[in-house]
């Protein structure tokens, strides 16, 4: 498409469209739900396991009794954003449109789980301007290149390397890693031992707890942790996650 984003900045400097402020202020909704509105955005490479540790933190948030919802950047380019395509233009106006997304959701004490690639720094600084402070928290992926290419689930970046799909992060587009996230989960711990889901889930949870976003009294009256998530899917024979998604 490419030819979005001047259209969205005309449409936005229209002196005839103002905010219509609502009658229940964010406070009163995260009161009631007690705890605080936030998007949690997943950043790195495709294969790095953006949406598996996502879902795995859902779970876990849910069964906590937080309200919750998923973003995936393969969904929305279903509906909200199927006229997009994969030139950096569309790219830049995909991850604007999900930000303004995540954005009502933050506004209304809801936590947003954002899985996207965001390959450019520029459009995740933006998105993190849009929502203020505290209300963005970037999680990176740091998945070396080879270790997702080997993982390669969708098979695409043995597309990618025959040159049936052009553009593709890694390959021959680039990926700008976060200068500083607010969290970092790597493939290995430091004895070089694979990190499960399930831990890094506990990882962003723990984050979550102790600045605030969610309570530990949360977890009395709720299925506890990650660990209990996983336990649940086991129950109800759902397919095991992977790293590859």
């Amino acid at each position: 498409m490419c030819n979005t984003v001047a259209a969205q900045a005309a449409c936005s400097k229209d002196q005839h469209i103002t905010w219509q402020e609502g009658a229940v202020r964010r406070e009163a909704k995260e009161r009631a739900l007690q705890q605080r509105g936030c998007v949690v955005w997943f950043t790195g490479l495709s294969g790095s396991g953006k949406s598996t540790v996502a879902c795995t933190l859902e779970h876990a948030l849910f069964n906590r009794g937080a309200l919750t919802t998923l973003l995936d950047g393969d969904n929305v380019r279903h509906g909200l954003n199927c006229n997009l395509g994969f030139c950096e233009e569309d790219r830049a106006e995909n991850i604007r449109r999900v930000g303004e997304v995540t954005k009502l959701f933050v506004d209304t004490g809801i936590i947003a789980l954002a899985s996207f690639i965001s390959p450019y720094k520029r459009d995740r600084d933006r998105v993190r301007a849009r929502l203020g402070p505290r209300d963005f928290i970037e999680v990176y992926l740091k998945v070396p290149l080879e270790v997702c290419e080997a993982r390669d689930a969708k098979g695409l970046y043995k597309l990618a390397r025959a040159g049936k799909i052009k553009g593709f992060t890694g390959i021959d587009d680039p990926y700008e890693a976060p200068e500083d996230p607010e969290i970092t989960l790597e493939a290995t711990d430091a004895s070089d031992r694979p990190v499960c889901p399930e831990t890094m889930a506990r990882t962003i949870l723990n984050y979550l707890e102790s600045h605030g976003y969610v309570t530990a009294a949360m977890a009395n009256n709720a299925v506890k942790g990650p660990a209990r998530a996983i336990a649940d899917w086991t129950d109800r024979k759902m397919p095991v996650l992977d790293y590859s998604i």
